[in-house]
């Protein structure tokens, strides 16, 4: 599954959900993954993600790249929503198998599900799930992805092309052994999987006052970056050699050729922190043993700018609809 390009939202998506009402804090707006919605004395936020790319652990997943945006708003997930659909009535087996994933998902991160739909369609041929997810501020204040300030430090945890890469491992099993990948690598990849959350490690930055999250999802790392550049109106310099990338990831990065950098990547959560800061954010990861790297600087100008084996490229487009997953989808289709 693939993002449009920010060109057609601009042009046939975004002038089709402005709004007057004064109780919206923010709406519909490229590169912020949640609405904030004045309700009483606290704020809603709240975010929906759908996910048919991936076969394995679809419920589990979907639930937790939803909750992973609210989290990243620095505001701790509270409520559930899913919308299932099989593609045959008869499926009836992989519809509980679905719902018991994302029952076991909301539970992991003390979320409840309150509600939803349940179907099927003939013109899927793979399981959709969509999850809205849903929390209130309780009077912290939301961090935003446009909030980063020249000057601060880059920070990325745990590693990119976490989800990507065993994605690849569950639902390409056929590919990636015909590409040499051996089943203890193939187990090693999957086991990435279990790292899919960011709502820990969010919600423990926003209380050291980080300025701005996003967690790393279609698009990869550099997409993360661009959109935290963009939507602050600053640019960001990063040394590729420090960015976290796992054995296992080099290894199917070089077996199906995919770029880390462009890999779909939720597990990973980018945050740009005062120099201040820095200090307290560091021990706060290492209390709760999130492995951490700090890989560059927020500075004037535009885009991001990335030393990569000696050379410096500057990014400039914002691209979300390109992603390395779904290049593999295109490139190697699966029947089921």
């Amino acid at each position: 599954m693939s993002k449009f390009s920010l060109d057609v939202l601009q042009k046939r998506v975004f002038p089709f959900v402005k709004n007057s009402d004064p109780d919206v804090i923010l709406g519909s707006a490229f590169g912020e993954d949640v609405a904030l919605t004045r309700v009483g004395d606290d704020i809603l936020a709240s975010h929906v993600d759908p996910i048919i790319g991936a076969i394995g652990k679809l419920g589990w997943l979907a639930v937790h790249v939803a909750c992973n945006d609210i989290a990243a708003s620095g505001i701790a997930p509270r409520w559930i929503l899913s919308l299932v659909l099989v593609p045959q009535q008869e499926d009836e087996e992989l519809l509980e198998e679905i719902m018991r994933d994302v029952s076991s998902a909301a539970q992991e991160i003390n979320a409840s599900v309150i509600g939803g739909h349940t179907g099927y369609s003939s013109g899927i041929s793979r399981p959709l799930v969509s999850v809205t997810a849903l929390g209130t501020a309780s009077g912290r204040e939301p961090v935003k992805t446009g909030g980063a300030c020249v000057g601060d430090h880059v920070l990325i945890t745990k590693g990119i092309a976490l989800e990507g890469t065993s994605i690849l491992a569950q639902d390409f099993v056929d590919v990636a052994q015909e590409l040499g990948i051996n089943e203890q690598e193939l187990a090693d990849a999957r086991k990435l999987m279990d790292e899919v959350s960011v709502v820990p490690e969010a919600l423990a930055l926003s209380a050291h006052g980080v300025t701005a999250m996003h967690d790393v999802t279609r698009g990869g790392i550099l997409e993360t970056l661009m959109e935290i550049a963009y939507l602050s109106e600053v640019s960001i310099e990063i040394d590729a050699s420090k960015i976290p990338v796992r054995n296992i990831v080099s290894c199917f990065a070089r077996a199906f050729r995919f770029d880390p950098l462009r890999m779909i990547s939720s597990g990973a959560l980018a945050a740009t922190v005062s120099p201040g800061r820095v200090n307290d954010v560091s021990n706060a990861l290492k209390d709760l043993g999130i492995p951490f790297a700090f890989v560059g600087h927020v500075t004037e100008g535009h885009g991001v700018y990335i030393l990569r084996e000696g050379d410096t490229i500057h990014y400039n487009d914002i691209r979300c609809e390109e992603d390395e997953l779904a290049r593999m989808w295109a490139l190697y289709p699966r029947n089921k």
